[in-house]
């Protein structure tokens, strides 16, 4: 198990004693960085190095009558310290993330408080998690260390294993993934969730006057999160309960949940709408390790969604006649929003059903995954359709200061260590003397690298999303609603406070 502690001590300035005296030069403190490493081999501690720590001072007499010895004024007694425990992988195969994630994490801790404020001094204490015992381990070391609070675990396997080590020293955890399953009161899911996604989409559909809300997904764990996801979002917002239909990979389990959700079957007649199970084939494809992670790169199945579709009008965003020249879309659709959860190839299949089925604009708004980013300019089949992601433009100064320290821009998970790390450092320069979970959950939330985030008391994060709308012809999307600087959960709008959608159905 590998422990290193960086302690960050800020510069102290000595003040005038007497009103006669002249200035004194400021008092400079020097950056004390003290490495401790436990050997891989044994339990024995091997000082690898110390930085002595140098200070300079000046002293000031007076030499008027009655002068004594001057005391410590308040403002220059060592701010108390806190340590902060990093669980990362910092050997192995994903070291070279783990350090590259730690980085972010030193980076916001060094942020030393403004002159004058009330801050503690932070210590950065990592942990190996792929070292002997894992995860449990490396959040059982952290809290026997005395960390006042732990950042990571990296995944969701990583964080079920050191919850209870953590939650049974009382110490709340911001964890790196975005399986929001982990999330529970003391235990915090600092990934951009597709939940989170889910949410800001229903809410921007209802403030277009979308209120019918219907799902088509993937019966795999993205399609599944996505549901439950809208499941919730449409409680939180006080509309009525969606419909959810999940599909396998095949194109005749694709038409037939559409059909379902468009409350008719393969012979004209009605069908109830509902929540359908998993097709025979359903897939199930893990969930990316954090969305955060794949909402900044250029996915694989990129070049899998076409420009065109047979039958699609790329103008309008509307689908038109099925391939075989029949319309068989309902007189009127059930629902007026409808999500989406596939990627690539099965996108392709969906997008196919959709245009046979004649669902589009103006009746119905499209709405996908953050995931969609990677090629939004091939999604011309469904312009107009929605996905809800960060601003790319907000995390610009972030990238800047990064790059300029470590000479390479930053992965995108590192946006995750340094906001968990920036709102630690925030509490500690507004006097926290602990981060006890009614402090991390304070309604003002947080200002990340890509926007605003509040911590929930459940465990669930809630983030400022922008949205963005495809217009296809080959090019990107474009941001049609920016990041709400406010995140706190609004109370459901009362009954009638939604105004119907112009033109829906």
């Amino acid at each position: 198990m590998m422990t290193r502690a960086y302690s960050f001590l800020s510069g102290l300035y000595a003040q005038a004693l007497g009103a006669n005296a002249p200035p004194c030069k400021a008092t400079m403190a020097r950056m004390s960085v003290v490495y401790a490493t436990y050997a891989p081999k044994g339990r024995g501690l091997a000082a690898v190095g110390l930085g002595g720590l140098l200070l300079a001072g000046c002293a000031q007499q007076s030499s008027g009558p009655g002068a004594g010895s001057a005391g410590v004024p308040e403002a220059q007694k060592p701010a108390p310290s806190r340590s902060v425990g990093v669980l990362l992988p910092l050997s192995g195969a994903n070291a070279p993330l783990g350090r590259e994630l730690l980085a972010g994490a030193e980076m916001a801790l060094a942020t030393q408080p403004q002159q004058g404020t009330p801050g503690v001094q932070l210590r950065v204490d990592a942990h190996d998690t792929a070292a002997p015992g894992g995860a449990a381990e490396a959040a059982a070391a952290a809290v026997r260390a005395g960390d006042s609070v732990l950042i990571g675990p990296l995944t969701s396997g990583d964080t079920a294993e050191a919850t209870p080590a953590a939650q049974a020293g009382r110490v709340p955890v911001l964890a790196l993934t975005s399986d929001v399953a982990q999330a529970r009161p003391g235990v915090w899911v600092m990934g951009i969730t597709p939940e989170d996604q889910v949410q800001r989409l229903v809410e921007q559909a209802r403030q277009e006057g979308r209120k019918r809300f219907a799902a088509l997904l993937p019966d795999n764990p993205l399609g599944r999160a996505m549901g439950s996801g809208l499941q919730v979002a449409c409680r939180d917002q006080g509309l009525a309960e969606p419909v959810i239909s999940y599909h396998s990979t095949a194109p005749d389990s694709v038409t037939d949940a559409l059909k379902q959700l468009s409350g008719i079957s393969t012979n004209g007649a009605s069908l109830p709408a509902g929540v359908a199970g998993p097709g025979p084939d359903a897939q199930a494809q893990p969930l990316p390790t954090d969305l955060a992670a794949a909402l900044g790169q250029a996915g694989n199945e990129a070049a899998s969604a076409p420009a065109t579709m047979p039958g699609g009008n790329a103008s309008t965003g509307v689908a038109g006649l099925s391939a075989s020249g029949q319309g068989v879309a309902p007189a009127s659709l059930p629902f007026d929003a409808l999500l989406l959860g596939d990627t690539g190839l099965p996108l392709k299949t969906v997008m196919t059903a959709l245009n046979d089925m004649q669902v589009g604009l103006p009746a119905v708004r499209i709405m996908g995954p953050g995931l969609w980013a990677a090629f939004a300019s091939k999604l011309g089949p469904i312009r107009g359709a929605w996905y809800a992601a960060p601003n790319p433009a907000a995390r610009q100064g972030f990238v800047a200061r990064f790059s300029a320290q470590y000479q390479h821009a930053p992965k995108p998970l590192v946006d995750l260590t340094y906001d968990a790390a920036g709102a630690i450092r925030t509490l500690a320069n507004e006097g926290a003397k602990d981060f006890s979970p009614k402090l991390l959950t304070r309604p003002a939330g947080f200002q990340g690298v890509d926007g605003a985030f509040v911590l929930l008391p459940d465990g669930r994060v809630r983030r400022a999303l922008a949205v963005f709308e495809v217009i296809g012809s080959g090019a990107d999307a474009r941001m049609i609603a920016t990041a709400p600087t406010n995140v706190a959960p609004q109370a459901a709008p009362a009954a009638g406070a939604v105004k119907a959608p112009a033109g829906g159905a």
